[in-house]
């Protein structure tokens, strides 16, 4: 088998995963969208924009 087809099927397993755990939680998903920004996506489809006031500072 191809190694990048594998390795993109278990991305995207990755993330259906994700998706799942979250609405099992009744929680979000974050992610960076293919313009760069950090978001955080809700079960019901809702995506915020992830401030820097919410990201720990180190």
């Amino acid at each position: 088998m191809n190694q990048i087809k594998d390795l993109q099927k278990l991305i995207k397993l990755t993330g259906d995963r994700a998706k799942l755990d979250a609405k099992a939680n009744e929680t979000y998903i974050v992610y960076k969208t293919a313009e760069g920004r950090i978001v955080k996506e809700y079960n019901d489809g809702h995506v915020i924009p992830v401030t820097e006031q919410e990201t720990p500072h180190e």
